[in-house]
């Protein structure tokens, strides 16, 4: 049993050095294939496609493969593709399918493996050839991430960038130049980086990289807000509100951020301080027109409330807080559908609204009772008429929009007008029906 066993070893053995001594050739092979092709790379091209396939095999053996020689010769095969990619790109001279081809992105396995042979080198020169393929690979890879986050192709930008940052730890803690040793490229290289993880959609990968630019104290109001949004993701907006706090009283003139701060009282609904946000964004920004719009919609939220609550007196005050914003926008753009429509729904809501106190009187029969009812009928059918030729420059404007055809059919059904009213039942259901109307019901 023991001769059995010895004789399977020394045949598996044997198998295992017969595999090394194959790699190591085609590492050989792999050194040669790249001299050559550096000889004269525009001829010699065919060399590169020997080298990357030589290297492949031999870097995934388990005895060449945990060699630094092995990895230093793989980043340098690798780095010179990418190298070769940068130029067709930039100068146009080749072709990219005359490469040789790669899964993934060339600097990216380059400069992985020249970490790879940071981490086994032993050597003072093998450290130095590490460290050098790195900075040559950190250059290459923020240029093909630029492509890649030009092209849209986020998450491999992301996974550039990043690799650039990884090689600048590497350099660092061997206490070698890399390109990333100034501080502002340091940053900025943060930066991008986060920036790429959220257009990928990798939140968890962009916050720790704008967590440590607020901490390094980096001079750029879009880290506050890309974090706040990152956190409000992850919790809620209450929680991640004091960064963007932060963000406001380091930055109180950015107009970004004291959008995002609106935003965050438009998500919360508090009503009551967004006026103040919104002023402040209008002075600003007073030809912005969904300003206007927005703070009077808030002042219509504020009417409802007070109405609901019986605070006549307050309703009526933010009610014309109200109009008086709508009317603001309608007079520097008076075609600004967003705006005439606002101040058509600001009147037939109110209709709306006074509709439940009419129904409170309807069931008294006195005099005084169907006084009251009258007055707040005609009172109703006032405001649907104030509300109904906003509503009709609406339709001219956009004859498929829903709602305007909703309240145009229920206006002229109160008015008793069913032909009218019909016609604009036909119009609503053709839109809902997935058609459209061919032209305005008001410009025939």
């Amino acid at each position: 049993m023991k001769k059995l066993f010895l004789l399977v070893f020394a045949a598996l053995f044997a198998i295992a050095s017969t595999q090394a001594q194959d790699a190591k050739k085609e590492l050989s092979n792999a050194k040669k294939a790249l001299g050559s092709y550096n000889l004269d790379p525009t001829n010699n091209r065919a060399k590169l496609h020997e080298a990357k396939k030589a290297i492949d095999i031999a870097s995934e053996d388990a005895v060449v493969g945990a060699t630094t020689e092995v990895w230093i010769k793989r980043g340098d095969i690798y780095n010179e593709i990418a190298t070769q990619q940068i130029t067709v790109r930039q100068l146009g001279f080749g072709k990219l399918e005359d490469l040789p081809s790669v899964n993934g992105n060339p600097a990216v396995i380059a400069s992985e493996s020249y970490r790879k042979a940071a981490e086994l080198a032993l050597k003072k020169f093998e450290k130095k050839d590490a460290a050098k393929g790195l900075r040559a690979a950190q250059g290459n890879l923020n240029s093909l991430g630029f492509y890649d986050y030009e092209e849209q192709r986020f998450e491999q930008a992301m996974q550039a960038f990043e690799e650039a940052i990884f090689a600048h730890e590497v350099l660092k803690a061997n206490d070698e130049e890399s390109t990333l040793n100034k501080e502002d490229d340091y940053n900025n290289q943060l930066y991008i980086t986060g920036l790429a993880a959220l257009n990928a959609g990798k939140p968890g990968n962009a916050k720790p990289y704008f967590q440590k630019l607020i901490d390094l104290q980096f001079d750029k109001p879009a880290i506050y807000e890309a974090l706040y949004q990152v956190v409000a993701d992850e919790t809620s907006p209450q929680e991640a509100y004091p960064i963007l706090e932060k963000g406001r009283m380091k930055y109180p003139e950015d107009i970004s951020l004291l959008f995002a701060d609106i935003n965050h009282y438009l998500k919360l609904n508090a009503l009551d301080q967004l006026i103040g946000k919104l002023q402040t964004a209008i002075q600003q920004e007073p030809n912005n027109l969904s300003l206007y719009t927005t703070t009077g919609s808030v002042y219509d939220n504020l009417y409802q409330r007070e109405f609901e609550a019986g605070n006549s007196a307050k309703a009526d005050e933010y009610f014309a807080k109200a109009l008086e914003y709508f009317e603001m926008a309608l007079k520097k753009e008076p075609n600004n559908f967003d705006a005439i429509y606002s101040v058509g729904a600001l009147y037939y809501n109110k209709a709306a609204t006074m509709t439940k106190e009419l129904n409170a009187l309807q069931d008294d029969y006195s005099k005084e009772g169907l006084r009251k009812y009258e007055a707040k009928r005609k009172e109703i059918f006032d405001q649907f008429e104030f509300a109904l030729p906003y509503f009709k420059r609406c339709e001219k404007l956009n004859p498929n929009d829903l709602n305007t055809l909703i309240a145009l059919k229920e206006i002229y059904a109160r008015k008793d007008d069913l032909e009218t009213s019909n016609e604009f039942k036909q119009r609503l259901e053709n839109v809902q029906a997935g058609g459209k109307n061919a032209k305005s019901y008001f410009n025939d």
